[in-house]
């Protein structure tokens, strides 16, 4: 049996690797780390409540645990609450990093790390994992610190960096650029959408298989997820409307500069999914497939 901690189990990716490992009991063992009640719905995992930022409680249920794997999906990702509030998100995003990177060193744990397109600048899109980082962000900055951390041990670790990550689970904290779209088209709300923005959307459960894949190859190093296409986030919009039948005229484009957003968003990322295809053997598709792919497992 292979015994894996999720930290952040209560949330989409979380619970989309709660479904995803659990649908395979004879292989996988999977003990869920989240605060507060277990809201994935399920009870067939060991749930344990507990607040990560706890160095000293986190350590030792580890050790107890003994995991083959931790997959760290935890983490402080608003961008705008992250410049607000650095000390709560250094504590989250870096400090806790160490901590499981200390920790897996002593027990020997693989450590699958969630990071972002947010390390780089948006400069020129379709990044490399060997591109040179420069976040625009606190957040960013954040993420770039917990990959320095892992980089630095000494011990088995899985980077995947990922972008705009979209999906529904069973209990929800926050919504998604998706959810969000679909959600205010279906009310017939206008919105406004910034059309200088460019990402390439992940789908959850793309996301999910992409660290299952990373644990059964023991895949060591960085690697891109995100579907296949770059896309405006007003085209990402536009494809959601269409997707779900909705009105794309409520949709109108703005320049982020007029957004007044306390952090700055790095313009165009997007990532090259060379390394991806060719090591873990995955190919992500494009938004558009996916999409229809979520709504297909909506209904």
């Amino acid at each position: 049996m292979i015994k894996v901690v999720i930290t952040g189990s209560n949330g989409l990716l979380g619970q989309s690797l709660l479904s995803l490992l659990l649908s395979e009991k004879d292989k996988y063992e999977v003990i869920g780390f989240s605060k507060g009640e277990n809201r994935s719905g399920r009870n067939d995992f060991l749930y344990i409540s507990i607040d990560i930022t706890d160095e000293t409680l986190l350590k030792e249920k580890l050790v107890e645990i003994q995991p083959n794997f931790i997959i760290n999906t935890a983490a402080m990702t608003n961008v705008d609450a992250c410049e607000n509030n650095k000390i709560a998100c250094n504590t989250l995003n870096v400090d806790v990093v160490k901590w499981l990177a200390e920790v897996s060193d002593r027990i020997n744990a693989h450590l699958i790390h969630l990071s972002t397109d947010f390390i780089f600048d948006g400069k020129k899109g379709y990044y490399k994992e060997t591109d040179q980082a420069n976040p625009l962000s606190y957040y960013g900055l954040s993420k770039l610190k917990s990959e320095e951390i892992i980089l630095k041990s000494n011990i088995k670790y899985t980077i995947l960096r990922t972008i705009l990550v979209y999906g529904k689970v069973f209990d929800m904290s926050r919504s998604n650029i998706v959810l969000w779209v679909k959600e205010m088209l279906e009310s017939k709300k206008e919105i406004t959408i910034v059309d200088d923005q460019y990402r390439m959307p992940t789908y959850v459960e793309d996301l999910a298989l992409a660290c299952k894949i990373s644990m059964d190859k023991k895949a060591i190093g960085i690697y891109n997820i995100s579907s296949s296409q770059l896309l405006s986030v007003y085209e990402i919009a536009q494809q959601i409307a269409d997707v779900f039948h909705l009105d794309k005229s409520l949709i109108k484009s703005i320049a982020t500069s007029t957004l007044n957003q306390t952090a700055p968003r790095p313009p165009k990322t997007g990532f090259d999914l060379t390394k991806t295809n060719k090591e873990l053997e995955f190919y992500p598709k494009s938004f558009k497939e996916d999409l229809l792919k979520f709504k297909e497992n909506l209904a």
